[in-house]
């Protein structure tokens, strides 16, 4: 080996060992906590700072400055974090959605907070804690994985700490103390963000943004090794490290030259590319923090204000003025964050690439430089610019069709991280460019004007995607997906639709901002400012146009009058507090507001009450089905349920299913047939295969082999909201309610997405089900279970379903309402259509069903009538009969 390859390999070890630090700190945590630290960066670059105050500010000797940095302030920011952030969190459930803002919020806080006290500038005088010889790194990361790995595996800590990851509440009820166990895990991982960080220090520039961003670009260890296997991630950090200092060996001619060069320098962050897009998702989990209320109109009030403090620049001068001009750019790129996360409930941690590129293609189509394109004027470059970049949504919104929550946050965040570094850093694409603004908009206040258009061109198009059939939908998909695709709603293209728009907003923002600016600044569009947007939208309202022009005046407003860092502190601690107010600071305020208003529920004089009467005479409730709809609302139902019905052809058919989950078989040859205007249940004990049966049936489950048809027509590879749309509805164990809508607009979205569109589907369902009185405009998040789950029921059948899969539809329902469902029930099947329901209550099953399937170890063991099958299962196997309910 030659002596220059040598120091390659030796340099590659360094950074390598460094980045192997970062990879099993957040493997501790994680295992620990089931929280993904995105703060770990910002741990990392406090502590160099405070070693460097120590040491170089202070003039402590170098062992007591990193004794008091990583023995007792490293642990001391993680334990602090876990018990005063994320174990209120913890207690709540858990939710990733608060967990993850949580998280991004601590980042920013510490952010915010270093440049508040240290400054935004870098400084190169960090003190360096070991010399550059990269053995004594890679023996420290050496023996700190082997000792982590023994505790896990052989120790009682260990046992505990797998425990409390599997299941937390479980665990305590063990007599596992989680608090010490989580605490421990923090401690521990912020010891080695704080190692990480002054091992870093000295061979980087140390400022508040480019350390943390460094720091969580070698993240990429971790999630390769599925954020469990210590050895993984410590051989793929190195083997990173030293490729991409290998790397810097090549020299290669013209654009590939240069190319090369910036994968050499960045080979982490693709990396980081690969396993958030390639690998299989880490948390899959729903990661957005959903409303539990329905969607409360803005105040017209609230918009007189807002549209007066956004004219008020038009009185300014000087700097005043021109730092107002960023404020309508940025509400633009906020709103962008609106659509995505707040509309369409999609974790979007990259929107800052989309703003960059925005600005940079306004910048090369103004100046001539875009490669097939002429110069064209800067408006028309703006618009142009905007038509380019929506497409490029799709590079976040593609992984999005199939990831959720922590996974897709990974990958918008890899995809914003490798724009920024193989973009806007490169000087092929940036050198020598300048934005000016359009002809007759040079100075502030004419371009002020210019940007409040655009800005008031831009507020329609975000509110449009909140009414209508649409704006349903979107909502749907946001409070509960699966249940959004079992009404019919084609989720993989709404989901692009979001990222398509939400980009386009981004660009137009980005290019605005830049021209408010007069250049590219790439420092404006980094990753850790896209994070710290996110953090903004989500603390003063996702949901909220006003919301989002609010955080872009608090973003620009805070740093430009006092010192930077004073935005990115107060919107970390708004973040950090989602554990204390579990919907969010911004909703805590709202409904704190609402209690406070006095209530008074209007009511109708005898005369308004008379010409009521007139004007909207009684409604006509004809045929089994309105019949059916009164019992629901008024009686139990008591009719006796004729048998056995006259054979009817199949409507759905499954043949020899097979399904496995690992190397459990959950199918194992299962053949079914359901027939119109019959009930067929499904009834065995837990883990007999018929949630994966329904499943299957449903469209959510690919079997592994056998068939699917509808008809005579083969369904198995069909999408859920696919097979809605063909006549297969569903309803879920755990209710698949749309919160944040009210109980007509959850009905209505299945009307409107279903098989059929009839105008009266959705009256007649509200009928049908009893909720045609005053609870038809109520916030469905709240009602009592027994009312959701006539709304779920209403939804799936508002689409003219031919079959009705309905699983465990008695759950939460009390002896009268179960009588009510069953009599609804039998008059669906009395209409033709085609029920499938599985079910634990075997009463409800004698009573409603006209044939039974018993299923055990993935297999039908029996079918025919409930009188036969449910007592000769009981006679036969006595032994299964214990296994289930009563």
């Amino acid at each position: 080996m030659s002596t220059f390859t040598y120091d390659l390999t030796l340099a590659g070890l360094s950074v390598g060992s460094a980045a192997a630090l970062t990879g099993i700190g957040l493997i501790v945590t994680y295992r620990a906590t089931g929280v993904l630290n995105f703060a770990h960066g910002a741990v990392a670059m406090v502590c160099a700072y405070v070693l460097r105050q120590c040491v170089v500010g202070w003039g402590w000797p170098l062992w007591l400055g990193a004794v008091v940095t990583l023995l007792f302030l490293a642990p001391g920011i993680g334990v602090a974090l876990e018990r005063f952030v994320f174990r209120p969190l913890a207690v709540l459930g858990g939710d990733p959605a608060q967990t993850l803002v949580a998280s991004i919020g601590a980042f920013v806080l510490l952010v915010g907070g270093a440049a508040l006290v240290w400054g935004q500038g870098a400084r190169d005088d960090a003190p360096e804690l070991l010399s550059a010889d990269p053995w004594g790194q890679l023996a420290v990361v050496l023996v700190l994985a082997a000792g982590v790995g023994a505790v896990i595996r052989w120790t009682r800590f260990g046992r505990e700490l797998r425990a409390v990851v599997d299941d937390r509440q479980l665990a305590v009820l063990g007599g596992v103390d989680a608090d010490r166990v989580a605490a421990a895990g923090w401690a521990f991982g912020s010891f080695t963000a704080g190692l990480t960080g002054v091992l870093l220090a000295p061979s980087v520039r140390l400022d508040p943004y480019g350390l943390p961003l460094l720091v969580m670009e070698v993240m990429a260890v971790a999630v390769a090794a599925r954020m469990r296997s210590l050895p993984v991630a410590v051989v793929v950090a190195l083997g990173v490290g030293v490729g991409q200092s290998q790397l810097t060996r090549l020299h290669l001619p013209g654009g590939e030259g240069q190319l090369m060069q910036a994968v050499g320098a960045n080979l982490f962050v693709v990396a980081l590319l690969v396993a958030a897009l390639v690998l299989p998702g880490v948390g899959t989990k729903d990661a957005l923090p959903r409303t539990a209320t329905a969607r409360v109109a803005t105040p017209p009030g609230a918009w007189i204000v807002a549209g007066v403090l956004f004219l008020l620049p038009l009185g300014f001068a000087g700097s005043d003025l021109h730092t107002s001009v960023q404020v309508p750019a940025l509400g633009v790129v906020l709103l962008s964050l609106v659509v995505v996360t707040g509309r369409g409930g999609q974790l979007s941690l990259g929107q800052a690439a989309y703003a960059g590129l925005g600005a940079l293609f306004t910048a090369l189509l103004a100046a001539g430089r875009f490669p097939g394109l002429p110069r064209v004027p800067e408006l028309a470059a703006l618009a142009l610019a905007v038509l380019l970049v929506a497409p490029l949504g799709l590079l976040t919104g593609w992984p999005a069709i199939s990831r959720h929550g922590l996974a897709l946050a990974l990958a918008t965040f890899a995809v914003g991280v490798g724009v920024s570094r193989f973009v806007f850093a490169q000087p092929y694409a940036t050198s020598g460019l300048s934005l000016g603004r359009p002809s007759g908009f040079d100075g502030d206040r004419a371009y002020y004007v210019l940007e409040l258009a655009l800005l008031a061109g831009a507020l329609p198009a975000v509110h449009a995607l909140r009414r209508g059939r649409t704006g349903r939908a979107l909502a749907a998909l946001r409070d509960h997906e699966q249940g959004a695709s079992a009404a019919g709603v084609q989720v993989p293209s709404l989901k692009l639709l979001a990222f398509v728009v939400g980009a386009a907003l981004a660009a137009l923002g980005g290019g605005m901002l830049g021209m408010g600016l007069r250049a590219f600044d790439p420092s404006a569009y980094d990753p850790v400012r896209g994070l710290l947007w996110f953090a903004a939208v989500v603390v003063l309202g996702a949901d909220s146009t006003l919301g989002a022009l609010a955080a872009a005046a608090l973003l620009v407003g805070l740093d430009a009058g006092a010192r930077g860092g004073v935005a990115a502190a107060l919107v970390g601690v708004l973040a950090v507090c989602v554990g204390r107010f579990p919907g969010g600071p911004y909703e805590a305020v709202r409904a704190a507001a609402g209690r406070l208003r006095p209530q008074r529920k209007a009511r109708l004089t005898e005369l308004g009450m008379g010409v009521r009467r007139k004007i909207r005479p009684a409604e006509r409730r004809t045929g089994s089905t309105a019949a059916a709809g009164a019992a629901v609302a008024h009686r139990p139902a008591t009719t006796p349920h004729p048998r056995p019905r006259p054979l009817t052809p199949p409507v759905l058919t499954a043949h020899a299913l097979h399904a496995r989950y690992g190397g459990f078989t959950a199918l194992d040859g299962v053949d079914l047939v359901v027939r119109a205007g019959q009930v067929t249940a499904v009834v065995g004990p837990n883990g007999a295969g018929k949630s994966t049966l329904f499943h299957c049936l449903a469209g959510t489950v690919r079997p592994a082999r056998g068939r699917v048809r509808l008809g005579g027509r083969d369904i198995t590879r069909l999408t859920a909201h696919a097979r809605t749309r063909l006549g297969i509805a569903r309803t879920f164990q755990q209710l698949a309610v749309f919160p944040s809508l009210t109980v007509a607009e959850n009905v209505r979205v299945g009307a409107e997405q279903g098989r059929v569109s009839e105008p009266g589907a959705v009256e007649r369902a509200l009928r049908l089900f009893g909720l045609d009185g005053e609870v038809r405009s109520l916030p469905a998040a709240g009602l009592p279970t027994g009312t959701l789950r006539r709304v779920e029921l209403a939804r799936a059948f508002a689409g003219g379903p031919r079959i009705l899969l309905l699983d465990e539809p008695a759950a939460g329902l009390d002896s009268a309402e179960v009588a009510s469902l069953t009599q609804v029930l039998r008059a669906l099947a009395a209409e033709g259509t085609a029920l499938l329901v599985v079910e634990h209550d075997l009463d409800l099953v004698a009573d409603l069903a006209d044939v039974v399937h018993v299923m055990t170890a993935g297999r039908i063991v029996a079918s025919g009538p409930p009188n036969h099958v449910l007592d000769h299962r009981a006679l036969d196997a006595p032994e299964a009969a214990g296994e289930f309910p009563a």
